[in-house]
């Protein structure tokens, strides 16, 4: 594998240079490892988009819905608690349907999954839009949210096929652009279609949207799985190419028998492993559990997601707290969703700026090449430094925000004020998510997905007791306090990014010490067998 010799070419690279050593006069050392994706600038960017796109629908499922939830009290003749169990049930599948798919795609390849999801979120589109009742309803959007929940987990796996570390914060920010855009855009779209059209055209619209993005990722997008593919080199089973590469097929074919040429993929890649043929693995969630609990993963996903959780609850209560506070209705409450977005969006673009920076500065400091198209040995890099110093303080931003909103809303604070804690809310909590989802993706190199697919789950798990704990806790304590008891619950858990930061590269080597035994115990066996 290309990935395994790379790594082999770092560390002799970086055992004939030491950290931190003196510059000498001898010329300087080649380095010879080749490009870890053989894709242009042009070609990633197109990529990571298309990736992106495709992961738009699991938040905007999620969002657009979010305005309808008091048409739903009244056609079906439920609870304002009942209705918002229909977000939490979505959460729920949002965290545990990706760790089968996740893992699925970093052994499998990433078409298959795509494929898998996009079929059954259609199918459950189609049903919630039919739905006779709200039990129907219920389990339907379960169907819904198992279809689009692991487009995000697979989009930041794409991420880490074709992108190397060094770039990486500038394209996770990339691929968050779309995904902040969901909850912004949902409500007021949800919003609209749902007064003018009623709700069940959200899931028609949602429908014809996936469809349409369907058809093109089918035509033109490529398998990336390192796995499958390599660095993108290796010709793969059919199964897995693009309608515009199986055209391309019957052209070179055409070519050879008129005139004898090689097609092209022959001609570039002859050092490549042969074919791959397509086999297809079993589903196993087991791979995003064992990552879980990695003693790194455990504190960085426990802590990223009680972050997250703030978010879901201010997302969830919205709805009924700015009809009852505000007089609004439903399109007006999805407008109010528009700062979050905007200042998501200030975040994504400028704090995947800064990451890259600070790799390159920690990179400057201890004397280790800066190579953008070519993988960094992470063993000794502190690359929970590089990531989590711009994280921090974006992180301590959001969670006095939060303590802000509780007593805006508690004493109906003037339109204006709610307004700019969306906005200071989406810039603070998406910085912050960028950076540990970046960080996910390095300290987890070749199992992207399950480590995303993790992510998820607690993500979710801690987001859907949030979503349905927020309105109890705000009819019981208020507003104020119960935004009040999360936002010190994320101060009082600070402390653990420190620990991260100061044992990371000793966590990460226990880790590759486990696995190497392993492996050694594995091969013992096959060999006493």
């Amino acid at each position: 594998m290309s990935t395994t010799s790379q790594k082999k070419s770092s560390n002799q690279h970086a055992e004939a240079k030491p950290l931190n050593s003196a510059p000498t006069s001898e010329a300087p050392v080649v380095d010879s490892r080749p490009n870890y994706s053989v894709f242009t600038t042009w070609e990633k960017r197109s990529i990571v988009l298309g990736a992106a796109a495709a992961a738009f629908f699991s938040p905007l499922t999620a969002q657009i819905y979010l305005p309808a939830l008091n048409l739903l009290t009244i056609e079906f003749n439920i609870s304002e608690a009942q209705a918002n169990l229909t977000v939490t049930t979505y959460m729920i599948f949002q965290g545990i349907i990706p760790m089968f798919i996740g893992s699925f795609a970093d052994s499998t390849g990433r078409r298959p999954a795509y494929m898998i999801c996009f079929v059954i979120y259609l199918a459950a589109n189609i049903g919630c839009a039919l739905a006779p009742s709200y039990v129907a309803l219920l389990i339907l959007r379960m169907l819904q949210s198992a279809g689009s929940s692991t487009t995000v987990a697979l989009c930041q796996a794409v991420v880490a096929d074709i992108i190397t570390s060094a770039e990486r914060g500038q394209y996770v920010g990339l691929v968050t652009v779309p995904v902040i855009l969901a909850p912004a855009l949902g409500p007021v779209i949800g919003g609209l279609l749902s007064q003018f059209l009623g709700w069940r055209w959200i899931f028609w619209f949602l429908t014809i949207l996936a469809g349409s993005v369907f058809v093109v990722y089918a035509l033109f997008m490529p398998e990336t799985c390192r796995n499958i593919v390599g660095d993108g080199s290796i010709h793969p089973h059919p199964f897995y190419r693009t309608f515009w590469q199986l055209t391309k097929d019957v052209y070179h074919k055409r070519k050879i028998k008129s005139n004898g040429v090689k097609p092209d993929w022959q001609q570039t890649t002859s050092q490549a492993p042969e074919k791959r043929k397509f086999k297809m693995q079993r589903l196993n969630p087991l791979r995003s559990l064992t990552i879980l609990f990695e003693i790194e993963m455990f504190l960085l996903l426990m802590y990223s997601s009680l972050i997250f959780a703030g978010f879901y609850a201010i997302a969830t209560s919205m709805p009924s707290q700015f009809a009852d506070l505000y007089g609004f209705d439903e399109l007006q409450v999805g407008l109010m969703y528009l700062p979050l977005g905007g200042g998501s969006v200030i975040a994504a673009v400028i704090m995947g700026k800064l990451v890259n920076w600070n790799y390159r500065r920690h990179c400057k400091k201890l004397g280790i090449p800066f190579e953008r198209t070519k993988e960094q040995d992470l063993s000794e890099f502190p690359i929970e430094k590089a990531r989590l110093e711009i994280g921090i303080p974006l992180l301590l931003f959001s969670a006095v925000v939060l303590l802000a909103w509780g007593w805006a809303m508690q004493y109906r604070a003037h339109l204006a004020v709610p307004c700019v804690l969306l906005f200071l809310m989406g810039i603070g909590l998406i910085g912050f998510s960028n950076t540990t989802n970046t960080l996910i993706v390095d300290v987890n190199p070749g199992n992207a997905g399950a480590a995303t697919a993790s992510n998820n789950l607690t993500r979710c798990l801690i987001g859907a007791a949030a979503s349905a704990l927020i309105d109890p806790m705000i009819k019981g304590i208020g507003s104020g306090w119960a935004f009040f008891i999360i936002g010190m619950l994320q101060l009082i858990g600070a402390p653990v990014l420190w620990l991260i930061m100061k044992n990371g590269i000793k966590w990460r080597k226990d880790k590759e010490k486990r696995k190497q035994a392993r492996r050694q115990n594995k091969e013992n066996n096959t060999l006493v067998t």
